[in-house]
């Protein structure tokens, strides 16, 4: 990508069309449910905007994601959640339709829908999910986005006949269209994101310094464009990791430039930079598979880091 091409990324994507929103990432393991649900309403408690469960159905020590998601939505009380992403092979679109808008429901349309084209190839085989090569795959992503829209907010019985998805005279709930959140990164599902979905988060938590996402996001501004939408209908969403401590640490980046983590004003510093010159929208603080987030990570930053980025963005 030329250095022009980047500048004008930088550029277009300076504002959101909203608020910038912030999150948690939630442990999911089975011995990590009170640390799920004590997290999820200190979250809430503290102004968070979602918290986030991760789906793998195949590993029998995780909480099934959709279950758990239901648990936190009514431990809490303002605070969105989010299954990212959701293992669209294992969960048939008209199904996932009906489940996210009885959420959405329930709990007052506190929930974002994140969808990703697949999932592990191994643990799409165990599940006894029929294989379906990448490009297929990416199909099957566009047509449950189309799934999910059909069957949501009112209105006349919907008929649709796919290459994955078959529904006959199916009424839509009348519960509103969840926002729609893909995590993509080939060209194809890159573009299904621009011509569908309301936000994308750049795959292996890949940051708003990187190539990855320079090179990426352009594809799906030009199929947004291709269906009359504009660059800012589709929101960047980061996840975030990296170590969080009170005092700056000598390195916040490693050799290969993905950040590793830092000091609260160096977190501060890097995502008002990731708002202001790249447009970033959202932020969810992730921990590996496995780990509790402890409560001093916790209180640094949903007290201390969120607070002053948000500060620092209303100032310009």
């Amino acid at each position: 990508m030329s250095r022009a091409a980047r500048t004008r990324y930088a550029v277009r994507l300076v504002a959101p069309n909203h608020k910038v929103l912030f999150g948690l990432g939630l442990e999911t393991g089975v011995h990590q449910v009170s640390e799920m649900l004590g997290h999820a309403r200190l979250a809430d408690q503290a102004g968070l905007d979602v918290v986030s469960v991760s789906d793998h159905p195949f590993f029998a020590e995780r909480v099934d994601a959709y279950a758990a998601l239901g648990f936190v939505l009514g431990a809490t009380s303002n605070i969105t959640g989010a299954v990212i992403m959701t293992n669209l092979l294992s969960r048939p679109a008209p199904i996932l339709a009906r489940t996210v808008t009885g959420l959405s429901t329930i709990s007052g349309g506190r929930v974002v829908l994140g969808l990703g084209a697949g999932g592990m190839e191994e643990e799409i085989v165990a599940l006894g999910v029929p294989h379906l090569s990448p490009a297929a795959r990416v199909r099957a992503l566009e047509e449950a986005i189309m799934i999910v829209r059909a069957l949501s907010g009112g209105g006349d019985p919907v008929t649709f006949d796919g290459e994955f998805y078959h529904v006959t005279g199916l009424a839509p709930a009348p519960a509103p269209t969840p926002p729609i959140w893909t995590g993509s990164l080939g060209p194809k599902a890159l573009a299904v994101t621009g011509r569908h979905a309301d936000g994308w988060i750049p795959a292996h938590l890949a940051d708003w310094r990187s190539t990855t996402v320079a090179e990426a996001r352009p594809i799906v501004d030009e199929a947004a464009a291709s269906v009359g939408r504009t660059p800012t209908d589709v929101d960047t969403i980061y996840n975030v990791s990296g170590r969080l401590a009170r005092a700056p640490l000598a390195e916040t980046r490693d050799d290969e430039g993905r950040w590793v983590g830092g000091g609260v004003a160096q977190w501060v510093e890097e995502l008002t930079f990731a708002v202001l010159e790249h447009g970033a929208a959202a932020f969810i603080y992730l921990l590996r598979p496995g780990d509790s987030l402890s409560d001093t990570t916790l209180n640094l930053w949903a007290h201390e880091v969120v607070p002053a980025v948000r500060e620092a963005i209303a100032k310009r």
